[in-house]
C-alpha cells in the first residue's frame, strides 16, 4: 500500500468503479425497507457554491448511512430550470436561455459529480424537459375540470422593467427585488389554484410531520387561521345618501365600542367613488398604487391617508365616524376595509395621531385604569371600559357578548378566516412553461385537450428588457378560426412543486406518476434552507393533496422529516468606493492580522499592501464576493477534504463560517488515516480475536472502538449531528494511533478499530475509504459494506470513573466498581483525600449520587 495519500487518484479511481458498476442505481423492492432522501434541486445558475455543497453533502452522507443500515435508498438530482435569472441572462449575454441553462446544467453536473455523491443519475431532469413539465400541464387541465383552478382580475405588484407579477416579498422599500424599479399596483388578469380549499387541511396535517417547529410555526402563520366576526357599517353620503354598507373582519370584537374611524384601501369602491371629481383623492389613489404590499412594509412605512367625506354609522350605538382612504389597507386582504380602534392598535394610533382623529380606550391596563396612551396604542387583551353594558367583561366573555347582539341585530356574525389566499400561478414570462389554456373567438375559455399537450416552448427566441417573446410570436399564439393560446407561463413554484414525485418513475412518457411513486413516497428526508420554509414548502404540499386526491399518491404529506441546514458564511472585506458604496475584495485576496488569541485586528489587500476595512462575518455571496469557489478546494485538497470540513465544522442546522485553516485540519487528518491504515498494515497479519483473552489495553481499545461506533449511530441515524461522529472517530484514530500493541490478538483488537474508522467515515470521506477498505483486503466494495454493529458485551467496564464535588466544586474523580452500591460510592468518595480535607470539621448535609456520573457532597 502507498503511505502517501493521493486524493485526486483515488477519488478518480472510486468514481469510476460507481459508475462503472451502477452503484447508485436504484430500483425498487417490495422486500426491502425504503429510504429517499432528498435535498433540494438547484437552479443551474453557472457553478456550484459552497452552501450547494453543504447541503447535497448533507444528504449524501444520510443516504450513504442509511445504504449500510441495509435499507433500500433513493437519492435523485435534477435542475430546477425555469425562472427569471435565464432570462436576465439571455438580456445580458445575448444567448437564448435555454443555450445558457443547458451549458450550466452541464457545468454543475460535473462538479457534483467530482464530489462523490451517489445520485441515481439515470433518474435526473431538468424542469424546463417538455416530457416533465408535459404532465404539469395535463395536470392543470385537470384541475380546471375539477372547479379548483379560476382566472380573475387581480390587483398586483408589477415591475414595469422586468415586465411580471411580484409577490409581495419580492418588493423592497417599493421596488422589485431584481430590477430595482418603482413597483406599480395594476390590475390584470391571472390563474389561481384554490389553496384556501385546502387551507384546513394543511394546517392541521403539520400534526404529521416530524418538522423543526420553527417551521411549522411559519406555516401556521401564514396559513393564518383564526375566529372572529365579520360585521357591517352602514355608509352615507355628504347629503345622507345611504350606500353599500361597509363589511369588515375583526378578530377583536371586544374593541368595537372604541372604533373612531374606517380605513379602505385605495382599491375599494368607495375609494374609487370618492375620488369622481376629485383631483386631490385621485391622485393620492394614484400614489397608493405604487410601492412595497408586504407586511413588514405596511407596517414601518409613514402611514398616509385621506378622507372620503362619508361618514359610517356604528352599528350598536349608531355614532357616526368618518371613512378614510389609508395606504396600509390592501383590496387583497380580507375585505378592503378596518375599523380602527386607535387606542388598542398601534397602526390605528400612529394614523390617528397623525390626522388628529379621537383615541378612546375601552381597554382597560393591568391596573383595571385606563390605559396611557400618550406613547403609543395599549394592544393587550383586559377587562373592557367605556363600553356600555359589555363593561367589566374579559376579552372571551365579551368576545361572545358583543357577537351575539351584533348577530341578534343583522350586523355581524362570527366566522373563521385564513391569512391564505389563493395562488396566483401565472407569469407574464417567457422562460416557464406554458399554461394550457385556450381562447375562443366568442370569449370561451377552454383547457387543451391531451392530444394538444405539451404546449412546448420555443426555443430559438431573442428576450429583452420589453416583455415576453412569446405576446409577440403569431406562429405560437395564433391557432386558426379565431383562436388564441394563453401566453402567460407558469409560475417555477409549479415545477418545484411535484418535482420529489416525478423523480420515482421520471421514465415513463405514458403517465405523470405511476405505482413507483407509492413505493418511494413520501419523502423520508428533505434538506433545505430556512428560506424555503414557506412558499415552496406549503405549495408542495397542496400540490402533493391535490395529486393524492386524484388518486395518483397515496399519502397525505410529500416531506416526513426536514432538516434546514444553516448557511455558510465567511469575512468580507472592502475599501469605500468613489460613488459612495463599497468595493468588495475576495478572502483569498487578504491577508489577516490577528492577535495572539486567534482575533482578526486589521487586513489588508495583497496585491498592494494597503489596508481593506474588516465587513464581518457574512453569507457567502456574490454582492459582497466572499464565495469560495468548491472546484479550487477540490482541485487542491480532494473532495473528501472538502465534504469532510463540512460535515465536521458546525451541527447542520447551524451556519457554518468557512475556515481555510479548518479545510487544512481536515485535509491532515485524512492523510493521518491512511498512514495509521498503512502502518498498521505493515505491521503483519492479525490473529483471532478471542474477547475472552484480551489483555486491558487491549481490551481499553476495543471497549473504545464500540462506544465509537454506538456514538456515531446514534449522531447520524437519529440526530445528524455529523461533526461529533468525526469527532468520536477522531478520538478512536488517536487511540489506534498510541496503541502499541505488535501481537496477533493486538492486532486483531486494532483491525477491528481500524475497520471501524473506514466504515464510520465511509459516508462522510466515502472516495478515501473505499480504497482503504479494498487496502484491508476486503473484496466486498465498502459500498455494500454494512454499518458496524455494536458489541454490547464490549462496553461493559470493571470500573467506571466519576468526579466527585463538594459544595457543587470538583474535588476529586474516583475510579468506582462498576457494580458498587450507593453506600460503596458514597464511602469511597468520603475516604478521598482531597475530599477529606474539604469536609474536615464541617457538618455533612447531604450525599447526592448520580449513577456512573457524578457524587456531590453538601456541607454546611
Amino acid at each position: 500500500m502507498d503511505a502517501q495519500y493521493q486524493p485526486q487518484e483515488i477519488e478518480r479511481d472510486a468514481q469510476q468503479f460507481w459508475e462503472k458498476n451502477q452503484c447508485f442505481k436504484a430500483v425498487e423492492d417490495a422486500g426491502r425497507e425504503k429510504f429517499y432522501c432528498l435535498s433540494m434541486f438547484p437552479y443551474p445558475s453557472g457553478k456550484l457554491h459552497m452552501g450547494h455543497v453543504r447541503n447535497y453533502t448533507i444528504g449524501d452522507v444520510v443516504t450513504r448511512y442509511q445504504r449500510m443500515q441495509g435499507r433500500n435508498v433513493l437519492q435523485p438530482m435534477g435542475w430546477d430550470a425555469f425562472g427569471m435569472p435565464a432570462e436576465n441572462a439571455a438580456i445580458k449575454h445575448q444567448v437564448p436561455p435555454a443555450e445558457w441553462t443547458r451549458q450550466n446544467i452541464a457545468t454543475m453536473r460535473d462538479q457534483l459529480k467530482s464530489l462523490g455523491f451517489a445520485y441515481d443519475w439515470d433518474r435526473e431532469f431538468a424542469t424546463c424537459d417538455s416530457d416533465y413539465y408535459r404532465w404539469e400541464q395535463w395536470f392543470f387541465t385537470k384541475l380546471v375540470e375539477k372547479g379548483l383552478v379560476y382566472k380573475k382580475m387581480s390587483t398586483v405588484n408589477w415591475d414595469p422593467v422586468d415586465q411580471t407579477v411580484l409577490a409581495n416579498e419580492q418588493v423592497i422599500d417599493g421596488c422589485g427585488w431584481r430590477s430595482g424599479a418603482p413597483v406599480e399596483r395594476k390590475e390584470i388578469p391571472l390563474w389561481f389554484l384554490k389553496i384556501t380549499d385546502y387551507a384546513e387541511e394543511l394546517l392541521a396535517d403539520l400534526d404529521k410531520v416530524d418538522w423543526p417547529e420553527q417551521v411549522k410555526t411559519m406555516q401556521r402563520n401564514w396559513i393564518g387561521k383564526s375566529r372572529g366576526v365579520e360585521l357591517a357599517f352602514d355608509v352615507a353620503d355628504h347629503k345622507d345618501n345611504a350606500l353599500e354598507p361597509l363589511r369588515v373582519y375583526t378578530t377583536r370584537p371586544d374593541t368595537l365600542m372604541g372604533v373612531t374611524y374606517l380605513a379602505v384601501a385605495a382599491g375599494h369602491p368607495l375609494a374609487q367613488a370618492a375620488a369622481e371629481g376629485n383631483p386631490e383623492m385621485a391622485a393620492f389613489l394614484e400614489e397608493c398604487a405604487h410601492g412595497g404590499t408586504s407586511e413588514a412594509e405596511l407596517a414601518t412605512k409613514e402611514k398616509k391617508g385621506m378622507a372620503t367625506g362619508y361618514q359610517a354609522v356604528h352599528p350598536l350605538t349608531g355614532r357616526r365616524v368618518p371613512v378614510y382612504v389609508a395606504n396600509f389597507v390592501l383590496m387583497e386582504f380580507g375585505t378592503g376595509a378596518v375599523m380602527a380602534v386607535p387606542a388598542h392598535d398601534q397602526r390605528d394610533w400612529e394614523f390617528a395621531t397623525k390626522y388628529g382623529l379621537p383615541i378612546e380606550p375601552v381597554i382597560a391596563d393591568e391596573g383595571g385604569q385606563a390605559p396611557d396612551l400618550s406613547e403609543g396604542a395599549h394592544d393587550e387583551h383586559g377587562v373592557l371600559i367605556n363600553s356600555g353594558e359589555f363593561d367589566g367583561l374579559d376579552f372571551e366573555a365579551a368576545f361572545d357578548a358583543i357577537a351575539a347582539r351584533l348577530a341578534e341585530q343583522g350586523h355581524g356574525e362570527v366566522k373563521t378566516n385564513f391569512r391564505l389566499r389563493d395562488w396566483g400561478v401565472a407569469r407574464q414570462r417567457y422562460w416557464g412553461a406554458p399554461i394550457p389554456v385556450k381562447y375562443g373567438p366568442e370569449g370561451q375559455t377552454v383547457p387543451l385537450t391531451d392530444d394538444e399537450l405539451p404546449v412546448e416552448l420555443p426555443l430559438e427566441v431573442t428576450v429583452d428588457a420589453s416583455g415576453s417573446p412569446l405576446k409577440k410570436m403569431p406562429e405560437f399564439s395564433e391557432l386558426g378560426d379565431g383562436w388564441i393560446r394563453e401566453t402567460d407561463t407558469f409560475d417555477t413554484f409549479m415545477e418545484s412543486s411535484w418535482y420529489y414525485a416525478r423523480f420515482c418513475c421520471a421514465d415513463n412518457p405514458e403517465a405523470m406518476l405511476d405505482e413507483r411513486a407509492d413505493y418511494w413516497l413520501p419523502v423520508d428526508l428533505y434538506i433545505g434552507g430556512i428560506e424555503h420554509a414557506i412558499l415552496h414548502l406549503l405549495y408542495a404540499r397542496f400540490f402533493h393533496k391535490l395529486m393524492r386526491d386524484f388518486g395518483l399518491v397515496d399519502s397525505d404529506e410529500p416531506f416526513q422529516r426536514l432538516l434546514t441546514q444553516g448557511m455558510v458564511i465567511a469575512e468580507t472585506f472592502y475599501r469605500p468606493a468613489e460613488n459612495g458604496g463599497k468595493d468588495w475584495f475576495n478572502p483569498a485576496d487578504v491577508e489577516v492580522r490577528r492577535d495572539d488569541k486567534g482575533r482578526p485586528v486589521s487586513a489588508v489587500l495583497t496585491t498592494d499592501g494597503a489596508p481593506v476595512e474588516m465587513g464581518g462575518i457574512e453569507k457567502m455571496s456574490k454582492s459582497k464576493n466572499n464565495g469560495v469557489d468548491p472546484q479550487a478546494m477540490i482541485d487542491r485538497f480532494g473532495a473528501d477534504t472538502v465534504r469532510l470540513f463540512m460535515m465536521f465544522a458546525a451541527p447542520p442546522e447551524q451556519s457554518l463560517e468557512w475556515s481555510d485553516s479548518g479545510v487544512e485540519g481536515a485535509h491532515r487528518f485524512l492523510k493521518r488515516l491512511w498512514r495509521l491504515v498503512a502502518d498498521h498494515l505493515a505491521a503483519g497479519a492479525p490473529g483471532d480475536l478471542d474477547v475472552a483473552a484480551l489483555s486491558e489495553p487491549q481490551r481499553e481499545l476495543r471497549r473504545k472502538t464500540h462506544e465509537t461506533i454506538q456514538k456515531a449511530t446514534d449522531d447520524i441515524g437519529r440526530r445528524t449531528t455529523f461533526n461529533t461522529a468525526i469527532a468520536a472517530v477522531m478520538e478512536l484514530a488517536n487511540a489506534l494511533g498510541k496503541f502499541d500493541d505488535a501481537s496477533p490478538r493486538g492486532l486483531a483488537v486494532a483491525r477491528e478499530a481500524v475497520e471501524a474508522c473506514v466504515l464510520l467515515l465511509a459516508p462522510i470521506t466515502p472516495h478515501a475509504c473505499h480504497a482503504l477498505w479494498a487496502e484491508l483486503g476486503h473484496a466486498e466494495p465498502a459500498i455494500d459494506a454494512a454499518w458496524p454493529a455494536v458489541d454490547e458485551s464490549a462496553l461493559a467496564r470493571d470500573a467506571i470513573e466519576m468526579v466527585v464535588q463538594v459544595n457543587g466544586k470538583l474535588r476529586a474523580r474516583l475510579d468506582v466498581p462498576a457494580d458498587a452500591d450507593k453506600a460503596a460510592i458514597e464511602a469511597q468518595a468520603m475516604a478521598a483525600e482531597n475530599v477529606r480535607r474539604h469536609v474536615e470539621g464541617k457538618t455533612v448535609r447531604k450525599i447526592i449520587v448520580v449513577p456512573g456520573k457524578l457524587v456531590n457532597i453538601v456541607v454546611g
